[in-house]
């Protein structure tokens, strides 16, 4: 058994109503290698397969009226029964908790996720209750349906995965990792348009260079996301008393 074979994939189940969109660009660069060497594993189920009438209806208007349809319980739990396997069950909704790195990252070490993507006004909640499906949100804002953000989730998840990304220590040093956003980049030309890269980076003292992109991550995260700032000198208040 070589050691590929010895490693568990990470497996992900997504229930869409248009499961051509899957992989999508998750078929290419790191994760579409990774997807191709068997690195982790993914099953599109067309929910609309589950439908019960001639017409294969996947959705009804909403009780209490309102505009948009509804996607049925109905059809949604069969597609579900017939494809969770194990691991959480994830309804991708801007209603849902915020998805954020330390989530990415357990649900790289799951095994296996199922996620169910809405369309229309979304699926009916006693289906979501049944199941006790995890409500996420990839933030403030509204899509099509849910299939964007289960792509961008499993962007996130796979390259957590080993041997995804070829420089693992990258990872430690991205955005989230520490609590903060991460320090401006800088390459060749040295000289561009009149813009020069900063003299620390090329001294060459690592140590002077390691607390310089500290002070910046610092700094950017301070301006650009108080939320995370204030989190941040908290979590470090605590350690320290």
């Amino acid at each position: 058994m070589t050691e590929s074979d010895a490693r568990p994939v990470w497996t992900a189940t997504v229930l869409s109503l248009f499961p051509e969109m899957f992989p999508g660009p998750l078929g290419h660069s790191l994760a579409g290698r990774a997807l191709a060497e068997g690195v982790w594993a993914l099953e599109s189920v067309d929910i609309r397969a589950f439908a019960r009438d001639k017409h294969r209806s996947v959705d009804d208007t909403p009780f209490g009226g309102g505009a948009g349809m509804v996607m049925r319980p109905d059809v949604v739990d069969a597609a579900i029964r017939a494809s969770h396997r194990g691991g959480p069950l994830i309804y991708l909704t801007p209603r849902g908790r915020l998805l954020d790195q330390e989530r990415v990252k357990r649900l790289a070490a799951e095994g296996r996720a199922t996620l169910l993507c809405g369309r229309f006004e979304g699926v009916d909640q006693r289906v979501l209750d049944a199941h006790d499906a995890e409500e996420i949100s990839l933030g403030d804002f509204v899509l099509s349906g849910g299939e964007p953000a289960a792509l961008m989730l499993m962007d996130a998840v796979v390259r957590l995965l080993p041997g995804v990304v070829g420089k693992e220590e990258s990872l430690t040093e991205e955005s989230f990792e520490w609590g903060l956003l991460e320090y401006p980049h800088y390459t060749r030309p040295q000289l561009w348009e009149g813009r020069a890269v900063p003299e620390v980076l090329l001294s060459g003292h690592h140590e002077k260079i390691r607390a310089w992109r500290a002070c910046q991550a610092e700094q950017v995260t301070r301006q650009r996301r108080p939320d995370l700032w204030d989190r941040y000198v908290a979590a470090n208040k605590a350690k320290e008393g």
